[in-house]
């Protein structure tokens, strides 16, 4: 896999000048988040991904895994509008400054378990290559969305 990580620093420290781009004001260009509940889903991605427990999950998405665990980790980017785990849904008003400093401290977090071996508690174990792309991919794609 030739992929973007965000454990490449260069890629980290690209994501972090990105996310300081944005503003409470930045409107999306797809999709019903504003910038606040976007920060609070991408940190809740990656908490999950830290080793925060995936609570709920519906017994479709426990079938379907290995087909969802292929979309996250593959090449190909998502598609705009794509469903999400029920935990990662962004419906209550939020802060975006309180979001943005907590998307970072998530991001930093990422970074000092690069080494470890948390499971992902749908995926299971990936390798760093994976976890570092699928991080990655998901941030990218909420950053494109609003534009930055």
């Amino acid at each position: 896999m030739n992929s973007k990580s965000l454990f490449d620093q260069d890629v980290f420290d690209q994501s972090l000048e990105r996310i300081n781009k944005l503003t409470s004001d930045t409107k999306p260009d797809w999709g019903r988040m504003d910038t606040a509940q976007m920060l609070a889903h991408c940190a809740e991605v990656i908490d999950v991904s830290n080793g925060k427990p995936l609570k709920n999950t519906p017994w479709l998405v426990k079938l379907l895994k290995g087909m969802i665990k292929k979309m996250v980790i593959g090449p190909t980017p998502y598609p705009r509008s794509t469903r999400t785990h029920p935990q990662y849904l962004q419906n209550s008003p939020k802060e975006f400054q309180a979001e943005k400093k907590h998307l970072l401290e998530a991001l930093t977090k990422l970074k000092e378990l690069e080494d470890s071996d948390v499971p992902h508690p749908l995926f299971g174990n990936l390798t760093k290559q994976e976890k570092g792309w699928a991080m990655y991919k998901h941030l990218d794609h909420h950053l494109t969305q609003f534009g930055v």
